[in-house]
């Protein structure tokens, strides 16, 4: 199981979310409290983050290392400024190789998705049924091998497909792609997702068996004013929500939030 974190609101250094906190993503990476499988986040770890005056397509930075052990990220950290922050660290999967390719956040033009959470037996159940739903360009783009990225992939076909949809819907539909699939070919999963555009977050808590993932929200905070953050964790002492299980949650440029269930 992963750790999460999505931010927006007001431009920030990285290192507020990341590395200042007392229970930090840096944190989670190595003392988690809230895992439903798994020890350590130590596979790797991924950061994205959008341009606070420019549309332009995101950047990102990754690195197989545990995030602990990057020295380039408490520099890196300090020094970038975003207004809507994606962040990931990585428990792999066993069996999943940890190289860059299956590191998050995902990336398809404006679009960044990071994902907590697991296909069971995924070669062998859902793999094939999901390739089978993408078009030549979403199949070729995958570069990795983890359940996370094809899922992924299918919000991407979503989005491909249907130019019109919402990012909420699309990645609605997706998770009921999921459902109806799991179902049919009798597995598991669970999709905790947090995925953006620039200048919205939308959120999902799912899973089609207990325990499903943590995920919380904070809006507005002292320390973080005039922003949301969505984390698996709480970062510090808050008013955190938990989000309810099998529930979307949307939060538009103005900060406001909706929720609807899944």
């Amino acid at each position: 199981m992963c750790r999460l974190l999505g931010y927006l609101g007001d431009p920030i250094s990285l290192d507020r979310l990341l590395l200042k906190p007392d229970h930090s993503l840096i944190v989670q990476s190595y003392q988690p409290k809230e895992m439903t499988s798994g020890l350590l986040n130590a596979d790797g770890f991924g950061m994205g983050w959008y341009h606070s005056h420019r549309d332009t397509d995101p950047y990102t930075y990754k690195n197989t290392q545990p995030a602990w052990n990057d020295i380039n990220l408490p520099h890196l950290s300090r020094y970038i400024e975003s207004h809507c922050v994606l962040a990931n660290v990585r428990s792999a999967t066993a069996g999943i190789p940890v190289d860059l390719s299956n590191c998050q956040p995902f990336q398809h033009h404006l679009i960044l998705g990071i994902h907590n959470g697991f296909i069971a037996n995924f070669r062998q159940t859902l793999y094939r049924p999901i390739r089978e739903r993408l078009s030549d360009a979403v199949y070729q783009s995958i570069q990795g091998s983890t359940d996370s990225e094809h899922i992924f992939a299918l919000l991407v076909q979503e989005l491909e497909q249907h130019p019109d949809l919402s990012l909420t819907t699309a990645l609605q539909r997706v998770l009921n792609i999921l459902l109806d699939l799991a179902e049919q070919y009798q597995t598991d999963f669970s999709a905790n997702m947090i995925v953006s555009d620039g200048k919205q977050l939308v959120a999902s808590r799912l899973a089609n068996r207990p325990p499903t993932p943590t995920l919380y929200w904070l809006r507005d905070d002292l320390l973080l004013p005039q922003s949301v953050v969505i984390a698996s964790e709480p970062l510090f002492e808050g008013n955190w929500t938990p989000l309810d299980d099998r529930t979307l949650l949307t939060v538009d440029h103005d900060l406001n939030l909706e929720s609807v269930p899944i």
